[in-house]
């Protein structure tokens, strides 16, 4: 079989793609094996694939090729999230485009369009996941509103809320002017920005008295209904109980005390608008206040504004502003930072708004999923993270459930005529639920709610429903035989900013349907930004094209350099040139295969360097393996590829493969042929998760193999014994040999010149490498010292002291010259140190590390002067 020159990736990426999947290396069924199951965070099915996509699914892959090798029985099983305010959005936007709008179709006419277009672009991501490489059982693949998962979402809820833990009610929600849909609290993202601080004047209806307020909101000032002022604030006292106009529309409102307010802000004076803020809200429920929702559902003044009706709310906060001023009841306005809340889906400032919504309690189902993690049953990498979820958990909220959408699941709530409701899976259950409380219905004048469920009450179920849909009504004894077997998974990768959002609800309804928490590990990625430090987003359009990379570096290029820079739950700095470091390593792999390829074997006995050589690495591959298991059990996995990364390059590829290289025209003998292989082969195996295609291409050449004996299935062989002695003897010779590489490299001698090596003290590691010094360095002999050789340099080494001949090459002028330029700065660097020793600031406020620092660096200096005199008087006696 030829071995092309250079390495192709695109080739061998589709070649070797197209063979596992073909040859179901990528299936798993439940058999005695022990199981290895991850399921994927599901992607928008309006996603293509992003960077952070790239480096959540190469970290899967490499957790799942581990466990594949190890003789797991692995499974990852994929699929996309229906995404209901994203992929409406996009559904309406196209439908607009069309001439189209949503308002004009009936509920099944939209769902029409939103199908054609999930079947049209939803599988995109999940095709883009198999260029990386990622090796996802696809048989499996499942979606959030697949038929038998949506079922399972309905009959959660209807369990749920007949155990009293869903309910329907009016509550201050978070409200998306855009989506026009509720959003649960973790769906907002709070950003700090410019704003400005109105102070507004609100006087008495006879104009005896006034009180003026501080407000960032003057659009919302139509809506108040009260203001109200700490009961301790001397300035306000008398005026408590007292009433005054509010500005613009004349509505008499009270003046009313709470300790809510804070005495210190603004003027001290809060206005009570409880339609639009949720701490006035809670004040007005206090106080029995009315609501006055001014801001209607799209973002406009609502009519029960009274004023500015249909109007943009921020453009009437303009409009406002300048009518207060005509009136004399602008006071000033400040400058000020303020922090406003944004709709994490459409990145529009969301409106504070009294709703009637669908809510889940989460007290009784958050105490035992923050046990979980404190107790160690699910383990966050890193483990920084606890906190966080601490903090999230001990302050949970209940979570709104309900979304003002149609594409999603419809939530099987049934009114009658009289707007009564019960909760029924059909309308002929529904019909039946009404009877068992007393009332005769007619299922055709049934109305099911119109709202859909939040994406997040799907998902949540997702490593559940995936293996089996209908677990959540029936007992683990009647479970399918894919549950028992999968379910606990292993590991879950996902982002810290769902942290919240998906795996503390995961965990919920793990414990809450199962008894189990749904996973053991989470590995927590960083985020992926830029040179700058931005993340990477489309807006920015600072996040390249991760397909375009793959066509330039290959697959395997971009998985490394993703890994290679991105620990656990730290952002990750990306470059382009990550990618051309990661094609570079893989170009070295080839071009090392490519040279061993080429040796031809001989029946000549084994050189005395090679035997040493494979001593050696024989160790160091041990050493290194057992210390590359222990980083990746501990999720290190960018550690471990580096590791990885410096075995093969430094040592196997500079140390190893020169080391027994055969010379010019000259063959290898069969055991250090054989030995050489098998140490790529063990190689291969560590690296195959990380970089499988090339792995893979390589394994193929290495040696005849069997139909089905390719990488991915392969057992790795477990790590042999390191002699530490030898390691640590080589890295001496590797001293000695970089030591008489640089004197060549002063006295400009060629590496082709052999050279005299004269030894005056050895501590007995040089014995072990003798004929691999000599190979390495280049040296025609290797002498015990008797006395200073003539026209020698002086090597000192961790080793010993030795000499290296010059004969006439060696310049006595020169070299004398060189060693007094040395000597001479040492001393004065000596000086420095000693004088920063004797001054007494200095050693009475340095600390002792930083003491003992400097005294190292004098003991040092002092040596360094001792040998360099000796070098000198060397010279003027030889």
């Amino acid at each position: 079989m030829e071995i092309p020159k250079q390495y192709s990736p695109q080739f061998v990426e589709d070649k070797w793609y197209r063979t596992w999947q073909e040859g179901g290396y990528f299936k798993s069924k439940p058999d005695e094996r022990e199981n290895f199951t991850i399921v994927i965070p599901p992607p928008n099915v309006t996603g293509v694939l992003h960077m952070g996509h790239m480096l959540n699914n190469t970290i899967q892959d490499v957790l799942i090729r581990k466990a594949r090798m190890e003789g797991k029985n692995a499974c990852w099983v994929p699929g996309t999230d229906h995404a209901s305010i994203a992929t409406e959005a996009k559904v309406v936007n196209k439908l607009r485009a069309e001439g189209i709008e949503k308002a004009d179709l009936s509920r099944e006419e939209f769902l029409r369009h939103a199908w054609e277009w999930k079947e049209k672009h939803g599988g995109i991501i999940l095709e883009q996941l198999k260029k990386l490489g990622a090796s996802c059982d696809w048989d499996r693949t499942k979606f959030t509103m697949d038929e038998p998962l949506s079922a399972a979402v309905i009959d959660v809820f209807i369990d749920l809320y007949n155990k009293g833990l869903i309910y329907r009610g009016i509550r201050m929600i978070n409200w998306d002017p855009k989506a026009q849909t509720a959003l649960s609290d973790e769906e907002v993202i709070y950003r700090e920005a410019p704003s400005k601080l109105y102070h507004v004047k609100y006087v008495a209806a006879d104009g005896s008295y006034s009180i003026t307020v501080a407000t960032t909101r003057p659009e919302t000032i139509l809506g108040d209904v009260a203001v109200c002022v700490n009961p301790e604030d001397e300035r306000y006292t008398a005026l408590i109980g007292k009433k005054v106009l509010v500005p613009i529309n004349g509505r008499e409102v009270p003046i009313i005390a709470d300790e809510y307010v804070d005495k210190t802000f603004g003027t001290g004076v809060l206005k009570i608008t409880p339609a639009h803020d949720i701490n006035d809200y809670q004040i007005g429920l206090k106080f029995g206040l009315p609501a006055i929702d001014v801001i209607a559902n799209d973002g406009t003044m609502s009519k029960e504004a009274g004023m500015y009706i249909g109007q943009d709310r921020f453009e009437v906060r303009k409009l406002i502003v300048k009518d207060l001023e005509k009136a004399g009841l602008l006071v000033k306005v400040e400058d000020i930072v303020n922090k406003a809340g944004y709709s994490e889906r459409t990145d529009v400032v969301i409106e504070p708004k009294l709703s009637l919504q669908w809510f889940l309690k989460m007290e009784q189902m958050a105490k035992p999923a923050l046990d979980a993690i404190l107790d160690g049953k699910v383990n966050l990498h890193p483990a920084k993270y606890v906190n966080t979820y601490r903090h999230w958990m001990e302050n949970v909220k209940d979570w709104c459930i309900s979304r003002q959408l149609w594409w999603g699941q419809q939530i099987p709530a049934w009114y009658d005529l009289t707007g009564d409701f019960v909760v029924a899976r059909t309308a002929v259950e529904a019909v039946q639920a009404f009877a068992n409380k007393g009332k005769t219905v007619d299922a055709k004048t049934l109305k099911q709610d119109e709202d859909v469920l939040d994406t997040w009450f799907s998902s949540w179920l997702w490593p559940i429903s995936v293996f089996d849909p209908e677990a959540f009504k029936k007992p683990k004894s009647e479970w399918n035989a894919d549950l028992k077997y999968y379910y606990p998974t292993n590991d879950l990768v996902t982002a810290p900013e769902i942290l919240f959002f998906w795996v503390a609800r995961m965990i919920m309804a793990g414990l809450e349907y199962t008894g189990e928490v749904p996973f053991s590990n989470v590995y927590l990625t960083g985020i992926v930004r830029d040179k700058q430090g931005r993340k990477m987003s489309k807006s920015l359009g600072n996040s390249p094209d991760p397909i375009q990379l793959i066509e330039k570096y290959g697959a395997d290029g971009v998985r490394m350099g993703m890994l290679l820079t991105s620990p656990a739950g730290n952002d990750l700095p990306f470059d382009e040139s990550l990618c051309e470091q990661g094609r570079n390593f893989n170009n070295k792999i080839w071009n090392a295969f490519r040279l061993v390829s080429q040796w031809e074997t001989g029946e000549g006995a084994q050189p005395v360097a090679s035997a040493q050589a494979i001593l050696w690495f024989e160790s160091k591959l041990s050493q290194e393996t057992l210390r590359f298991n222990d980083l990746v059990s501990k999720y290190r996995l960018s550690e471990a590829l580096m590791l990885l990364y410096k075995l093969v390059w430094d040592d196997f590829c500079s140390w190893y493969l020169e080391a027994v290289k055969p010379g010019q025209d000259k063959q290898i003998d069969s055991v250090t042929k054989d030995k050489t292989i098998l140490f790529f082969e063990r190689l291969l195996e560590l690296l195959h998760p990380f970089i499988p295609f090339i792995t893979e291409e390589i394994w193929s050449f290495l040696r005849e193999r069997s139909t089905g004996d390719l990488l991915i299935s392969r057992q790795k062989a477990g790590p042999g014994i390191a002699d530490n002695t030898q390691i640590e003897s080589f890295d001496k010779a590797v001293e000695l040999i970089g030591a008489i590489r640089n004197v060549r490299n002063e006295k400009g001698l060629s590496p082709k010149e052999s050279l005299r090596l004269f030894v005056k003290s050895d501590n007995g590691s040089l014995q072990l490498f003798t004929a691999l010094v000599e190979k390495l360095a280049n040296l025609n002999s290797i002498t015990k010292a008797e006395e200073t050789p003539l026209h020698s340099v002086r090597l000192s080494t961790k080793s010993g002291e030795y000499f290296v001949e010059l004969s006439d090459k060696f310049d006595r002028a020169a070299e004398t010259e060189k060693l007094q330029k040395e000597l001479d700065y040492t001393k004065g660097f000596l000086d420095s140190v000693r004088k920063k020793l004797s001054n007494e600031k200095f050693m009475a406020n340095a600390k002792l590390e930083v003491v003992e620092s400097e005294r190292k660096k004098e003991q040092d200096a002092l040596q360094k002067i001792s040998m360099i005199e000796i070098q000198l008087s060397e010279i003027q006696l030889s």
